[in-house]
């Protein structure tokens, strides 16, 4: 069963040491949802609030694509939500933990896991959220500007899309670009949803 495989896989994966990320990180953060899920977003790695509760997406990130999704009118219980790389990576600045992008070899060496985490759930249609996550999916890196908004099939054989990663949105400083890119982000998710539905 697939949640059998989800509960084998986390256990194994909270104590992966093939990167040296885990030497830093508190723990590792493995995907979260529905083992039946239909639906799985990709976004790039655990943040700080993240590493410390263990769970993906709970930070400010994660309020961004919680209301995105609803706004789509997905409810997020629904899909299972999970990241490339599965541990913190960062840069310490007095008592803050700044993110840091994965590289390449972190990237591919932690594939793995998402790799077995898609095996195990077989969903209908995967969102790569962020140039991490598409990096991961396809093999190989992919301007998302350039891929956004048609379906493609990643590597290894899941149709799927390619966003921004909510994190985007936060760091975007004027009031009405935010509003746009929140806009079209929710437009990728609507196109998703379409796309998920008629892929059964």
């Amino acid at each position: 069963m697939a949640t059998e495989s989800l509960a084998r896989l986390r256990a194994e994966a909270a104590h992966c040491t093939a990167c040296p990320l885990f030497r830093n990180a508190t723990q590792t953060v493995f995907g979260e949802g529905p083992s039946n899920a239909r639906f799985v977003l990709v976004g790039e790695q655990p943040g700080d609030q993240e590493d410390l509760s263990g769970r993906p997406f709970v930070g400010p990130a994660g309020g961004v694509l919680d209301k995105a999704l609803a706004d789509a009118g997905i409810d997020r219980k629904s899909v299972y939500v999970t990241n490339a790389v599965k541990h913190f990576k960062f840069e310490p600045r007095g008592k803050r933990r700044i993110h840091s992008k994965p590289n390449a070899s972190e990237i591919k060496i932690c594939h793995r896991w998402l790799a077995r985490e898609m095996e195990a759930i077989a969903p209908d249609f995967v969102v790569a959220m962020g140039a991490t996550a598409a990096q991961s999916l396809l093999g190989k890196t992919a301007p998302v500007g350039k891929m956004r908004g048609r379906e493609i099939v990643f590597v290894e054989g899941q149709h799927g899309l390619v966003t921004v990663h909510p994190s985007y949105l936060l760091r975007i400083p004027d009031a009405e670009s935010k509003r746009r890119e929140y806009a079209k982000f929710v437009a990728d998710l609507n196109l998703a949803k379409r796309l998920a539905a008629a892929a059964r």
